[in-house]
């Protein structure tokens, strides 16, 4: 078997130190191997390089970008070459006429934004992450984020992808044109299949016009419950804000330690609701403020000055930092159906107490798709283990899904087989045997199928 000197010169590592500081995402309870190589691919030809060679000789590689997940997908694994695309970092085109922007997977989401809103342009998805994620990263998972209630995930804004195969073939799929339909959806296939079925390496994504600056404005509820019944009130009633964001007592109290939000004390939850619809933006927040108020809330503030409202969200995005400044978190990624959402945050509520550990619940209230993050000390690691188990089964008896934008990675593929009926289950190992046979790529993610060395994939978990 050739060794490290086969992958592409000076785009290769096998320093330790350099290895290990790449070898996970920022997911916990995730294992993590040793790998032997780190390729840091500079061009297309690189990505194609290395899987040629891992092909050839049976090694499994792990696709990377930034490594901002939370499921364990970027997690090395024994032997195996850590694939790094964060250098194919360059925005290609930005077609004002066709609103369309053709972008490599290293590209962060928030200077693509930023760069096509020079355009007079928008590029939607956001993740909370957006500063320090990458595009690739946000299409290996089908990332959501704050406004995608309004607007969409990132799987509909993908047009068309570059993707390089397991043996290093190329292969384009989909379409630069608004509309097309010929032959099967591949595009939509590699969206969300984190690095299993092959690696992108460009996407050509949808844009749309420039949205007016949002307002924004903020409820202050009793209890979590209220503030859901709020969601369903106001979602009821016809309106799609761009985003309406959920934070319970526990997230509130965690951000404020970071920034004074200026809340009034004691509050049990917040629900931040944003109108990009120009003038009639305070007509929709004050629909809002309707609903909110219908619904038990103490207070409500309306704001008519988008630098405030920018302000209110922001608060929203600090959670993430706010949390990791806690020993240590387990952060879950949970979608019910709406007229659920009461019973999943009242759920949690009770699985927290059960265990003894503090679960901080926000999210996006107005598609569903809660975070519950269970915070604890190393010496609760079993019941913190424990308490998430029982925040996934809740989602599943709720009708929910396992995870909303932040993929399945290695944390979450047991419950996927939980989730996917028998046809389905079989089905994806179906096309993970065609696409990658030998299985060298990202293996025992997703689903629990890894690389033997004989040219074939384990499927007994199956």
């Amino acid at each position: 078997m050739g060794g490290v000197t086969s992958l592409p010169a000076g785009a290769t590592t096998d320093d330790p130190d350099v290895l290990a500081a790449y070898s996970t995402d920022r997911a916990t309870f995730c294992p993590s191997g040793t790998p032997r190589a780190l390729v840091r691919a500079r061009s297309v030809q690189d990505v194609v390089d290395t899987l040629k060679w891992a092909h050839a000789n049976n090694v499994p590689v792990v696709p990377q970008g930034t490594r901002t997940g939370l499921s364990g997908g970027a997690n090395a694994i024994d032997g195996c070459v850590l694939l790094n695309v964060e250098k194919l970092d360059q925005i290609l085109e930005i077609d004002v006429e066709e609103q369309i922007a053709v972008v490599q997977p290293g590209v962060i989401n928030a200077a693509l934004a930023a760069a096509v809103a020079d355009k007079g342009l928008y590029y939607p998805p956001d993740p909370g992450s957006k500063d320090i994620s990458s595009i690739g990263g946000n299409v290996a998972t089908n990332a959501g984020g704050m406004c995608c209630l309004k607007y969409g995930v990132t799987g509909d804004f993908v047009r068309a992808l570059q993707v390089v195969l397991a043996d290093g073939r190329v292969m384009r799929t989909g379409r630069r044109t608004a509309k097309g339909v010929a032959g099967y959806d591949l595009t939509h296939l590699f969206v969300g299949s984190e690095g299993t079925l092959g690696v992108v390496t460009e996407v050509t994504v949808a844009l749309r016009p420039a949205a007016a600056r949002p307002l924004a404005a903020v409820a202050f509820f009793d209890t979590t419950a209220d503030a859901c019944r709020a969601v369903a009130d106001h979602l009821g009633a016809g309106f799609r804000p761009p985003a309406l964001e959920l934070m319970d007592a526990a997230t509130i109290e965690a951000v404020g330690k970071l920034r004074d939000l200026g809340f009034p004390p004691g509050v049990g939850a917040v629900l931040i609701a944003q109108s990009d619809a120009g003038t009639k933006a305070p007509e929709e927040l004050a629909a809002f403020e309707l609903s909110a108020r219908k619904c038990a809330a103490t207070e409500v503030i309306v704001s008519d000055d988008p630098a405030e409202a920018d302000l209110l969200m922001q608060g929203r995005r600090l959670v993430g930092l706010a949390l990791e400044q806690y020993p240590a978190s387990l952060v879950d990624d949970v979608c019910v159906p709406r007229r659920n959402l009461a019973a999943l945050v009242d759920g949690v509520e009770r699985i927290a107490a059960s265990y003894g550990v503090l679960i901080a619940t926000c999210g996006h209230a107005g598609d569903g798709n809660m975070h519950p993050t269970v915070l604890f000390d190393h010496s609760q690691a079993e019941a913190a283990q424990q308490a998430f188990d029982e925040v996934m089964r809740l989602g599943l008896e709720l009708g929910g899904t396992i995870t909303g934008e932040h993929g399945v990675g290695f944390l979450k593929r047991e419950w996927l087989a939980r989730e996917l009926d028998e046809a389905a289950l079989w089905s994806h190992h179906q096309i993970k045997q065609a696409l990658d046979p030998r299985g060298i790529l990202n293996p025992g993610r997703v689903i629990n199928s890894t690389a033997t060395g004989r040219g074939e994939v384990d499927q007994r978990s199956f």
